[in-house]
């Protein structure tokens, strides 16, 4: 069973919930968020945002602290092959309320279907429903990096 390696982001300013399914090896090997250069989640809030793409762990982190965002993932281990999604087995949840009594969070999304699956399983009976968004995982290759920041304006309406 492989284990969530860190703990979430957020800080009493946080006031948007923006939920992963599991990390990817290479979030994994780093200790931080969508570590897989090929992961477009960077690209999408650098071009909301109107910033650059942030490089490195405290940018990163001062992106998302700075616009109000909260980052964890849904599943806190599971059985998983490399970083497939769908290899997904026995799954265990994350422990949202740090979070929720930490900040006020008023509005909750998920990074793709596999997420949205384990947040309604898990943590809607809990905190509520979530807004899902496509996935920016290399491996939805059917959504363009501008259709991606398209859809996931709505995280800073």
């Amino acid at each position: 069973m492989t284990e969530h390696p860190f703990p979430p982001l957020f800080d009493e300013n946080s006031h948007t919930l923006i939920l992963g399914s599991f990390p990817s090896v290479k979030s994994r090997e780093q200790g931080f968020f969508y570590g897989h250069p090929q992961n477009r989640f960077w690209r999408v809030l650098a071009q909301i945002y109107g910033e650059a793409v942030p490089d490195g762990i405290a940018e990163k982190r001062a992106l998302i602290l700075g616009r109000g965002l909260a980052l964890w993932d849904v599943l806190a281990r599971c059985d998983i092959n490399g970083s497939a999604d769908s290899s997904i087995r026995r799954a265990e949840p994350n422990d949202l309320s740090p979070i929720f009594s930490g900040a006020d969070i008023r509005r909750i999304f998920v990074n793709g279907r596999t997420a949205e699956k384990y947040y309604k399983k898990f943590a809607e009976p809990l905190w509520g429903p979530a807004a899902a968004l496509p996935s920016t995982s290399p491996a939805n290759a059917a959504w363009t990096l501008p259709r991606l920041v398209e859809a996931w304006r709505v995280i800073a309406d």
